[in-house]
């Protein structure tokens, strides 16, 4: 598909050029420039210890160099299940050097969840927090672990299990480690697990080149046109267990010489803390965030009028949310649209466009975005302000799915990657999202898919139908409510159904509301209908 329409590039600045410039061959290689930049300034801020450009490098060597006495090589998989944290970005730019692959896992998934990611990937090593440590453990003899590297960020020490190492035993010094000749095109450097609509979650595959390309092109329409103050600070609270956190904030500090205030979570009172004291120039939030933040006392007096931008993302912000954020701050609050399989960001309201409510701005650099509809067997441009599919075409499209060869057929065609989020766009070149993907569910940032915990409601004996939806939630945007038919001879309580959910998915994922039916809707041929349960649901509200 040819598409020579781009009505939004009027809008970019002149120092914005059409294309971006992606200086780095590797992302290793990136770190290694950021620091000849920047040396001896402050990279990391975690809580009273403060790491420079320096030690941010020297640190992340000696774990490459552990990698390498134990054998880790290049297209070897390792997992990172940490909270933010310095030890996120040490043990991340180690595996990059070596040319490794890390895989993301969300702190929050329990041990099926674990597993699963585990056994996909075939991960031979995995970075865990002392707190998760029992649980990689149980589910170990089930995956290709076989080294576990402990971080403790305080308190008492657990006792390890022997081969198991804590993060600064596992760091080397001395150790000549042979430079590895990085495709920066082909080869991966993350792998990005997100929920499937049908079956497992699957592995993004993000190349060295999506994260390089992804980082500068959101950098450049961030900071390209504006002059940075010399103590450049900004907030890195987004999860970089998830590549928005950590390609459009963590990496992003980097380049830009920021001196990252790392929180391992979010609080609203912290965060205003922090806004107050450090006096940051930017922060980047998903909406569960601006709606904790707007219900916070004393929030016009935090400061946060003093930043340049606030950007969000991960879930649809809503237009009256932004408002009154903006109106108790006086600060900016900007939207943006991206998927794992964008690494993350496509399109962006940058501070220097027009701003228009509701709109997710303009796609970035080297970015094409269509509004496309099905015409006989093909498709075609929607007319302007017509709703269709949103595809995206740019340097940061994912490589495809881990092992996953036929669904990343069906995502990826003709190098136009087929979000399946219905959209709009209007006169000007800016985008609006109207809906998702049809089954997923967002709730606080996260993407829920109803088909993973449907399968996870089927383990329970009482359970002989379930249908998962989203419902609208004033604090997560949307919150998992499952239906379900009980067995016959069978009883079971709603309370012990979320309870269930409890112990087998992440919070997030588990069901909040469930309601138990006699019947579920069903098609003709018996299959479950969501829709109907979804539009029933709709009349209630």
């Amino acid at each position: 598909m040819v598409y020579q329409q781009k009505p939004w590039l009027k809008f970019y600045d002149p120092k914005i050029d059409e294309h971006v410039y992606i200086e780095h061959h590797s992302l290793y290689d990136f770190l290694q420039g950021a620091v000849n930049q920047y040396n001896a300034k402050p990279a990391l801020t975690f809580y009273q210890r403060v790491w420079s450009f320096n030690d941010t490098k020297a640190v992340t060597d000696r774990f490459a160099a552990g990698l390498y006495k134990n054998g880790f090589k290049k297209g070897d998989r390792f997992a990172i299940m940490l909270p933010n944290s310095p030890h996120y970005i040490f043990s991340l730019f180690g595996i990059f050097k070596i040319g490794g692959i890390a895989v993301q896992v969300n702190p929050m998934y329990v041990e099926r969840e674990i597993e699963h990611v585990l056994t996909d990937s075939g991960s031979q090593f995995i970075v865990v927090l002392d707190a998760l440590y029992n649980k990689v453990k149980k589910v170990q003899p089930t995956t290709s672990l076989q080294k576990v590297i402990v971080v403790s960020l305080g308190g008492e020490k657990v006792p390890l299990a022997e081969g198991d190492q804590y993060f600064e035993e596992f760091l080397h010094e001395n150790i000549h480690i042979p430079d590895v000749h990085i495709d920066r095109e082909n080869d991966v450097a993350l792998l990005q697990y997100t929920g499937g609509t049908t079956g497992p979650s699957k592995g993004v595959m993000l190349t060295h080149l999506n994260l390089l390309a992804n980082f500068n092109q959101t950098c450049d329409f961030a900071y390209k046109t504006v002059k940075k103050p010399e103590d450049f600070k900004m907030i890195t609270v987004l999860p970089m267990f998830h590549v928005y956190g950590l390609s459009s904030t963590a990496l992003c500090g980097i380049r830009e010489g920021a001196n990252q205030i790392i929180l391992p979570r979010f609080d609203p009172k912290e965060v205003m803390e922090t806004v107050k004291r450090e006096k940051p120039f930017q922060m980047s939030g998903v909406p569960t965030m601006y709606f904790a933040l707007n219900s916070q006392p004393g929030l016009e007096d935090s400061g946060f009028d003093q930043l340049y931008y606030i950007s969000c993302g991960g879930a649809p912000l809503p237009v009256e949310t932004a408002k009154l954020f903006e109106k108790r701050t006086g600060a900016k609050l900007l939207d943006g649209y991206g998927l794992s399989e964008s690494a993350p960001t496509a399109i962006f309201s940058p501070p220097f466009v027009p701003r228009k409510f509701g709109s997710v701005g303009i796609p970035v650099q080297s970015t094409i975005a269509r509004i496309v509809i099905p015409s006989d067997g093909k498709y075609i441009d929607a007319p302007v302000g017509v709703e269709g599919e949103l595809v995206i075409k740019g340097p940061q499209v994912m490589k495809g799915y881990w092992n996953h060869p036929e669904e990343t057929m069906e995502t990826i065609k003709d190098g136009w990657l087929f979000t399946g989020d219905i959209a709009k766009m209007d006169e000007e070149g800016y985008f609006y999202i109207v809906d998702r993907k049809k089954d997923m569910i967002i709730a606080g940032g996260f993407n829920v898919y109803p088909s993973e915990i449907e399968d996870v409601l089927y383990q329970h004996e009482a359970i002989e139908e379930a249908v998962v939806i989203g419902i609208p939630d004033t604090y997560r945007g949307e919150t998992v409510k499952a239906f379900v038919k009980v067995k016959a001879g069978y009883s079971v309580t709603e309370d012990e159904i979320k309870q269930f959910g409890r112990d087998h998915l992440a919070p997030y994922k588990a069901p909040k509301v469930v309601e138990i039916l006699s019947e579920l809707p069903k098609s003709s041929v018996g299959k479950l209908l969501r829709r109907v349960l979804r539009e029933q649901e709709r009349v209630k509200v």
